[in-house]
């Protein structure tokens, strides 16, 4: 089955598309295209996942943000009092001047550690956020 190609525009700052033209070439892609449509394949995907995390679940958050963004800390403090009920624990550590590391450990309904996870990946200055559940055992 042929798929018609659409030609898009990214801006991307001048680090992040290095660092990605370095795994293009470590990984033997045979262009940015392949590679990019190779990691919106992996998002879809992990998108998916997401929204198919039900019953109740354990997991963690992992996120890293600009603590410098005007706002941001104050939104992250925000969402997650919404969110308390799912909360166990949490874990902060300053990786340099301007950015931290969180990590959120969650139990709880599984739609709505999803609902938790998206709102906080959702702001302007998270850079990087991964969740992790798995289906509780009660009997563990």
């Amino acid at each position: 089955m042929e798929t018609e190609l659409m030609r898009i525009g990214v801006s991307l700052p001048d680090t992040l598309l290095d660092k990605f033209d370095g795994i293009i070439e470590n990984r033997g892609y045979s262009s940015r295209s392949e590679g990019i449509r190779d990691a919106i394949r992996s998002y879809i995907s992990y998108y998916e996942w997401m929204n198919d995390i039900k019953g109740h679940r354990v997991g963690t958050l992992g996120f890293i943000f600009d603590y410098t963004k005007h706002g941001l800390s104050n939104a992250l403090t925000d969402i997650q009092h919404h969110y308390s009920h799912l909360i166990k624990s949490s874990m902060h550590i300053h990786l340099d001047h301007e950015d931290c590391f969180e990590v959120v450990v969650l139990n709880g309904d599984g739609k709505e550690i999803a609902e938790l996870s998206e709102a906080m990946m959702a702001l302007k200055g998270v850079k990087f956020s991964k969740l992790t559940t798995v289906e509780s055992n009660e009997n563990v």
